[in-house]
């Protein structure tokens, strides 16, 4: 079978990665991919925003299945572009996906089918959002109902802090992602990564992950799309997963079809575990990153096949099996991210990281300049280990961090540090 993976981040590596090791795979290509993902998969030079132009591509070299891996594309349909086209695609339709390109659209379809979420009221001007910002108090969280990259959240701990975002997004601080804002309260307890692959009638629960979102350590600064993760995490208990599945995924699923907008792909929900059990934060329709990196290096069964499952429609007979190990990765950045990164600065070491057992160094945002490798982007290096316990896999990933060479960049050195305290309290084992 011959794939198009879509996409060029640290993401995109991973799967690029876990769908290379395929008994089903003939050939792997990646669009636009990155110097990392050209290990495993023949770059195309096409731009995806190009729908025509990915069609033709797949005709020319007889690609039979697409794997969608970032979230605009997807927002911009190029799922039923695909598939009207007739080749088969991996992610949702351009009406599915609203569950990520609409934080607005998601919280009304929590509200009509009960699925738990914080209260929440959506505006279009500034001064109505802010008097309800001031009638709620703070800590209070400002949301761009659009794409934002991630970065479309404030968590505003001060009034003044929650005026001053209504003001930003309004002002084009999001640019159009925040057009209209959601202004909802905000919820105590320990957030978690949640990922279901779905096929429109059946979810498949995958393993659970935990990320880190603010850029500093001890969780400080302004929110990034991910300075690392870990999976499993913790906070997930069986019980736990079966509420999520049982009170989010599988009323999300009925709901949109219900809607007429069935949803296929990978249904990623970002959660917050309350005192009263799991509520949804907001909806991603794609693989998170950096959770994808983790995941991926714990993925026992075939990505391939799990993926055509989802597309097929046959999740209903089928599982996904995990090793235990456990996984974490450290996301390397260049220096001025969240804000503006410095690009073109030289890595070198990396070889010696992938050396350690146990690590792979996934590419985000890099380059190929006179034959280094180079920044390209803010978030460049996801640095990835596998271990016993998140203690042991956060040792041989800082080992593997220490051993590149970029003066350019930095990371958190605190990722999986709830996993890691849980770990050092458990009484010994005999």
């Amino acid at each position: 079978m011959n794939v198009l993976l879509i996409g060029g981040g640290g993401r995109e590596h991973a799967l690029a990665w876990a769908l290379s090791a395929s008994p089903l795979l003939t050939t792997l290509h990646c669009a636009p991919g990155n110097p990392g993902i050209a290990e495993v998969a023949t770059l195309a030079a096409i731009d995806v925003t190009d729908h025509a132009a990915v069609i033709a591509y797949c005709r020319r070299h007889a690609i039979t299945f697409v794997v969608v891996g970032p979230e605009a594309p997807l927002v911009a349909g190029i799922a039923d572009d695909l598939a009207s086209a007739g080749i088969k695609v991996f992610g949702p339709s351009r009406t599915a996906a609203e569950l990520e390109g609409s934080k607005g659209f998601t919280k009304d379809l929590c509200r009509e089918f009960a699925i738990p979420t914080a209260a929440y009221e959506r505006f279009t001007e500034p001064g109505p959002a802010k008097d309800y910002v001031r009638r709620m108090g703070a800590p209070i969280v400002i949301k761009a109902d659009g794409l934002a990259a991630g970065k479309g959240v404030v968590v505003a701990m001060t009034l003044d802090e929650a005026l001053a975002a209504v003001d930003m997004m309004f002002e084009g601080g999001m640019g159009a992602a925040g057009a209209s804002v959601v202004v909802e309260a905000f919820m105590t307890g320990e957030e978690a990564s949640f990922f279901a692959l779905c096929d429109g009638d059946h979810a498949l629960a995958l393993a659970t992950a935990q990320d880190h979102k603010r850029v500093g350590d001890g969780d400080t600064g302004p929110n990034t799309g991910g300075m690392g993760a870990y999976s499993p995490a913790p906070v997930m208990t069986p019980t736990l997963v079966e509420r999520t599945m049982a009170e989010i995924i599988r009323p999300t699923l009925a709901a949109m079809k219900a809607r007429g907008r069935p949803f296929k792909g990978v249904l990623f929900a970002g959660l917050m575990i309350t005192a009263e059990g799991p509520k949804l934060i907001e909806y991603n329709c794609r693989f998170g990153d950096p959770e994808c990196e983790v995941l991926m290096m714990r993925l026992k069964d075939d990505l391939l096949t799990l993926l055509l499952g989802a597309a097929d429609g046959q999740l209903k007979t089928m599982s996904a099996r995990w090793y235990d190990e456990a996984a974490l990765t450290v996301v390397m950045a260049a220096k001025g991210y969240p804000g503006t990164p410095e690009k073109g600065t030289v890595i070198r070491g990396i070889e010696r990281a992938r050396a350690l057992g146990g690590v792979e160094v996934f590419h985000a945002g890099t380059a190929l300049k006179d034959g280094e490798v180079v920044a390209a982007g803010g978030r460049v290096l996801a640095v990835t280990a596998t271990g016993r316990t998140v203690t042991e896999a956060q040792e041989t990933a800082y080992r593997a961090v220490d051993l590149i060479d970029w003066p350019g960049g930095f990371c958190r050195r605190d990722i999986g540090w709830q996993a890691v305290a849980r770990e050092g309290a458990a009484p010994a084992q005999d």
